[in-house]
């Protein structure tokens, strides 16, 4: 399922109260990202494509988790990133289009393979 499409089972309250921070450099993945997180009720932060973006978010407006993909623009990855967040106490989901991520399961709530699955995002979140 991509991002934009809800699962039949979803309703627009299962993430209400819920703050996310989308960290991810591509438009169309964030933009999809932040139109189905608000129609499960959550307030989205972001998108934000570069990690000095995303510490200033958290800086104004600090997210109960944050969707982050692990390459971000020119080049930049997210781990001093990743570990940043859960350091915070932000509960932290990586996205990635590669199956080899070299991210500590315990400082991740989950890894979650593009394209995206709904059903497992919003899962990832609730728990």
């Amino acid at each position: 399922m991509a991002p934009g499409e809800e699962p039949s089972d979803a309703r627009p309250s299962d993430l209400g109260g819920l703050c996310v921070l989308v960290v991810d450099d591509s438009w169309h993945v964030g933009i999809g990202l932040k139109s189905l997180l608000k129609s499960w009720g959550a307030e989205v932060v972001g998108p934000v494509a570069t990690t000095a973006e995303a510490v200033r978010i958290v800086s104004e407006r600090r997210p109960d988790a944050a969707v982050v993909d692990i390459n971000l623009r020119d080049g930049e990855k997210s781990y001093g990133l990743i570990d940043w967040l859960h350091a915070e106490g932000i509960r932290v989901v990586v996205i990635s289009g590669y199956d080899n991520v070299s991210v500590a399961p315990k400082k991740v709530a989950a890894i979650l393979q593009k394209p995206l699955r709904a059903e497992l995002l919003l899962a990832s979140l609730r728990s």
